[in-house]
């Protein structure tokens, strides 16, 4: 297939090892101007230098943006009152930073007069479907350029035999065997040994927790206290939302709280295996969840975690900028008008326990929920309850003649009757 032409690419831009690569590729290849955009998104990792990395790769410009209030504010915390769990353990930590990053990526395209927008997602994963989706929202008109799914470098050892041929420098951010993606919600580990799903990380693996063994004998308690479902306070002091974030996963990471070990199911269709830490975010959820527990009524609870599968799924797929994600976080900030008070959580060996629940809009009532006499409930009215629950069970045991002395009933004349 012939190369599209391209005047000007925006690329989404680490530093690391394929972006390195990418940016001279991409020159070589397409003979156009390259411009980096590197999103920090709380990956932690020394940016002083990028500039002049990009540089020497062959970029014209670096663009670096810290965008981890926008994150938590208009990503995180909105998935926070979701619910969503992809597959029962993942928190989305990678899913949920792409859109945001696309954004952006669209937004330096327009402004700097880019006809195209580049990425380094492998083929065979999530992340480029992510992206191209968000580019395709915000920008139809964009053209994008995938080089793993164009070039022939296929392993860590092409791409630093291709900058060495070229006379530029290899970084070696993660020399390890794992591939590692970071950023204020988590660190996801894949790759190398962990695709043997029989394999048992050694300590070593893990960067923001502690092993359980080594976590304080003594356990911690933590206050987070929520507005309309949105964390505001620990310990009943008010943070802003990065800092609380990175507040917890300190904390819940010298507890060893956060650790999963998945094999989850790629959009693409295969199966993978990923190791992930969510410390800050493991604890939010789970003192979201029981604040939710007092607040939302049985009807209301019970259709949220459905809905929440759903959006969860949306996110995992890359379908961020769609009506129907908007659509749901409506719904979702309609339950979360309520869902607000203080919650405890004792941190100790990787283990959350609630250790208090209070909320000015909390359904549960002791006087009302005592086995003794209550205002609101006559026992005696639980028998005609009962019956009509039972009704369609004592119907399929008449049919089958199920019963003392009960003759199976034809079914018209249970109709009739």
């Amino acid at each position: 297939m012939p190369k599209q032409t391209v005047k000007k690419v925006v690329l989404a831009y680490s530093g690391g090892l394929d972006t390195s690569v990418i940016v001279p590729w991409l020159r070589e290849n397409y003979d156009c101007e390259v411009i980096c955009f590197c999103a920090d998104v709380g990956q932690g990792e020394e940016m002083a230098d990028l500039p002049q990395r990009s540089k020497q790769s062959g970029a014209s410009k670096l663009i670096i943006k810290d965008l981890r209030e926008e994150f938590c504010t208009d990503y995180l915390f909105p998935m926070l009152a979701s619910g969503a769990i992809y597959e029962r353990k993942y928190l989305l930590g990678t899913s949920i930073a792409r859109p945001l990053i696309a954004k952006h990526q669209v937004e330096i395209a327009e402004q700097e007069g880019a006809d195209a927008v580049a990425h380094g997602c492998t083929g065979k994963g999530n992340d480029q479907v992510r992206f191209e989706l968000a580019f395709t929202a915000l920008n139809p008109k964009l053209k994008v350029i995938a080089p793993w799914r164009e070039w022939d470098i296929h392993s860590r050892e092409d791409a630093v035999a291709y900058l060495k041929a070229h006379n530029l420098p290899v970084p070696f951010k993660n020399p390890s065997l794992f591939s590692r993606d970071r950023n204020l919600w988590h660190i996801s580990h894949e790759g190398g040994p962990l695709e043997d799903a029989n394999y048992v990380p050694e300590e070593s693996l893990f960067q923001m927790s502690v092993s359980p063994e080594n976590a304080p004998n003594q356990p911690e308690v933590v206050e987070i206290g929520f507005e309309e479902g949105v964390p505001v306070s620990l310990n009943g002091a008010a943070l802003a939302p990065v800092k609380l974030v990175e507040t917890l996963n300190a904390l819940g990471g010298m507890h060893s709280i956060g650790r999963i070990d998945l094999v989850e199911n790629r959009l693409v269709g295969m199966k993978s295996r990923g190791v992930y830490e969510t410390p800050g975010g493991t604890i939010l959820s789970f003192a979201h969840k029981e604040l939710e527990s007092i607040t939302l009524d049985r009807e209301t609870l019970h259709y949220k975690d459905v809905i929440a599968q759903r959006y969860a799924e949306m996110i995992y797929f890359g379908q961020w900028f769609t009506p129907l994600r908007q659509a749901l976080d409506a719904f979702f900030k309609e339950t979360q008008k309520v869902v607000t008070g203080k919650i405890k959580v004792k941190l100790y060996k990787g283990n959350l326990i609630v250790a208090g629940r209070t909320s000015p809009y909390s359904l549960y009532r002791e006087e009302f929920a005592t086995f003794g006499h209550s205002p609101v409930y006559d026992h005696t009215d639980a028998a005609g309850f009962i019956r009509l629950f039972s009704l369609p069970s004592k119907v399929q045991a008449m049919m089958k003649g199920l019963g003392e002395d009960v003759p199976p009933v034809p079914l018209d004349q249970i109709v009739r009757d």
